[in-house]
């Protein structure tokens, strides 16, 4: 009787013959023996992770502010000149000199390229000034030297613009005749057309003065 329980209880805990693989089959020993083992991760680890996680974010929060200020190293232009101009005074015994000749020249800077001109030249831009349309009348207040025939005002790097003031008119565009190239490469059939049609920006100097000292002195106290 013994015999019989200790023989069913090993034939109901034995594995059905359905989930085994078919007894042809090579493998079926290595199937039967195989087994999938899920293990969890301790706690320790995952405590592990959330930390270098954390501390890589910190060392982003850390780095991005210097980032940011690299960025924002970016060339201003020249501000306005808003203080009250302080003459040397060399510049006030000579300047009303200078004043005095007829004939004055200035190396005037427009888009940080420098164009010496008189009253009356016509300066041919090279590239088409937007916003601007023929009749319209500029005042050049970027200039680096200011002259006459005995006598030059040299600016540190330009003159004030209170000192001087050069007016032009725009006389209008022009554009030189349609241009075509033929680009190519060694070892290859291509061949690519490009065709070009510069424009230029046309301006007439019409005035250059030079104000007196009562004129400078009373717009820096109005200033």
């Amino acid at each position: 009787m013994l015999s019989r329980s200790i023989r069913r209880s090993i034939l109901d805990s034995r594995i059905p013959t359905s989930a085994l693989p078919p007894t042809f089959l090579p493998n079926r020993a290595r199937y039967f023996n195989s087994t999938v083992q899920h293990v969890d991760a301790p706690a320790e680890s995952l405590d592990a992770s959330l930390l270098a996680t954390n501390a890589s974010t910190e060392a982003l929060e850390t780095v991005a502010p210097v980032r940011r200020t690299i960025r924002q190293k970016v060339p201003l232009p020249p501000a306005p000149f808003t203080q009250p101009i302080a003459l040397d005074a060399s510049v006030k015994e000579m300047l009303p000199l200078l004043a005095a000749q007829p004939s004055h020249y200035i190396s005037a800077h427009i888009h940080a390229k420098p164009y010496l001109v008189t009253a009356g030249d016509t300066v041919r831009l090279p590239f088409h000034m937007p916003g601007v349309v023929p009749g319209d009348i500029l005042r050049l207040n970027r200039a680096s030297s200011l002259g006459s025939r005995d006598y030059t005002l040299k600016g540190t790097p330009y003159v004030d613009e209170r000192v001087f003031e050069c007016r032009a008119r725009v006389m209008g565009t022009e554009a030189e005749p349609m241009r075509t190239k033929e680009k190519k490469k060694r070892r290859n059939r291509r061949i690519n057309t490009v065709k070009s049609k510069h424009k230029f920006t046309i301006l007439k100097i019409a005035e250059i003065k030079i104000n007196s000292l009562e004129d400078i002195e009373g717009s820096g106290e109005s200033v």
